[in-house]
């Protein structure tokens, strides 16, 4: 398939955030303010199975959009990135102890106990505690409708990264509206919460797939259940067909509502060199996988075939490297290791 469609129209849409990441693997050279973000990874994974899309996110004014040339030159649509009018901190800083350990606060002490000298340009760096989204208050995390390309809409596939809940509340309606026949969406913590609990039925009601991990999954079920199958039941009721969760004990759970099934699709098993946007590489995977095949289970192994692939590299684009046919190799491996729960 060649990067659009029929009529020149994208078949897949993405909306997420871009950073400028500062990353500490597990191991290898440091990234310093490279490209990052949920957009972008969830492009490369979408991308390792031979297909792009437009791509919405806000910016800040000064961000070297130069460093999207990349996903331009693969044909993906730049359009619906759009500039935010005041400055926006889009630094990230993550450090990682192993696979499952990330650290995103005191950069100088993780940069010390490396050995590595300290970026002037993160000097300043605060990541806060994580706020809860707001109803009401658009900031500058929130998509601007108004800024996407009329053609975006004609996108029959859509996937929305974590973002927040007033973007997460509008888009799917927004997609619905045109012809987006397939929406999936990444939770995000800001309203993954007991106190956001009235308001989430009605923000999956329009959800094709919801991907989410144990940890938010449990906050939002706080005091109310304790099993996960029958939380991820419940979210099935308010719309959603096929609820995915992360889990460090299996990989991904897949609950398929219609079937009743509970699937453990496993990680592929591989050195972990940088687990950024792994997460984000499996959305963009499945997105691929479920509208090409029509088939949850072929789309999340298609979605941690993908991951696995962005893990053992640093930075966005070095899954791209990977051997010609060793993405079909790890999904057909992942087949044989997929069990019923």
């Amino acid at each position: 398939m060649s990067a659009e469609s029929s009529g020149g129209l994208y078949r897949f849409v993405i909306a997420g955030r871009l950073n400028r990441d500062y990353i500490l693997p597990i191991s290898g050279q440091p990234l310093m303010d490279g490209l990052g973000g949920n957009l972008a990874y969830t492009a490369i994974g979408l991308n390792l199975w031979h297909e792009t899309s437009g791509l919405v996110a806000r910016v800040d004014p000064t961000f070297p959009l130069h460093r999207m040339d990349r996903f331009r030159q693969l044909g993906f649509d730049l359009t619906g990135i759009s500039t935010a009018p005041d400055p926006v901190d889009m630094r990230r800083f993550i450090a990682y102890s192993d696979a499952t350990t990330a650290h995103t606060k005191n950069p100088v002490q993780h940069f010390a106990d490396r050995g590595i000298s300290f970026p002037p340009d993160l000097l300043g760096y605060h990541d806060a505690d994580p706020q809860y989204s707001s109803r009401t208050q658009v900031t500058s995390k929130t998509v601007q409708i108004s800024k996407l390309p009329d053609y975006y809409l004609e996108a029959s596939a859509v996937h929305i990264c974590q973002i927040d809940y007033l973007s997460h509340q509008l888009l799917p309606s927004l997609f619905r509206q045109g012809r987006a026949t397939t929406i999936t969406l990444s939770s995000d913590p800001g309203y993954m919460s007991p106190t956001f609990w009235d308001e989430i039925p009605g923000l999956l009601s329009e959800i094709t797939a919801f991907i989410t991990t144990e940890k938010e999954l449990r906050a939002l079920f706080q005091g109310k259940q304790t099993d996960l199958w029958v939380m991820a039941e419940q979210i099935s009721r308010w719309g959603p067909e096929f609820i995915l969760i992360r889990s460090d004990r299996w990989g991904y759970g897949l609950f398929d509502r219609d079937l009743g099934k509970r699937l453990a699709v496993p990680d592929y098993q591989t050195l972990v060199v940088d687990p950024t946007g792994a997460g984000d590489a499996f959305a963009g995977g499945f997105l691929a996988g479920y509208h090409q095949y029509y088939d949850p289970l072929e789309a999340a192994l298609m979605g941690s075939a993908a991951a696995s692939l962005v893990v053992e590299g640093v930075g966005v684009f070095y899954a791209q490297a990977a051997m010609s046919g060793l993405i079909d190799l790890r999904r057909n491996a992942l087949r044989d290791l997929v069990r019923e729960l």
